[in-house]
């Protein structure tokens, strides 16, 4: 029989929670966006610099690209 979390469970979210509040604290929080342009383009800057420079103490202090693909990431220009 499948898991299925009862309604309001932290289990079914609480990995996309800490995203979130990363986001918000790191990012959001800090700037005054003139647009939705802006925003976006300040989320696309956030979650490459999340993605492949930022340390995760969960991962040991690597970052996620450095896990999940096993290998050291440039940053792409």
């Amino acid at each position: 029989m499948p898991f299925i979390a009862s309604k309001g469970c932290y289990h079914d979210n609480i990995f996309v929670e800490r995203l979130w509040r990363s986001v918000k604290y790191e990012c959001v929080y800090l700037t005054a966006f003139e647009d939705g342009h802006h925003l976006k383009q300040a989320l696309n800057r956030y979650f490459r610099h999340y993605n492949q420079t930022r340390y995760h103490q969960t991962f040991d202090y690597q970052t996620p690209d450095e896990v999940y693909y096993q290998q050291p990431m440039t940053l792409a220009a």
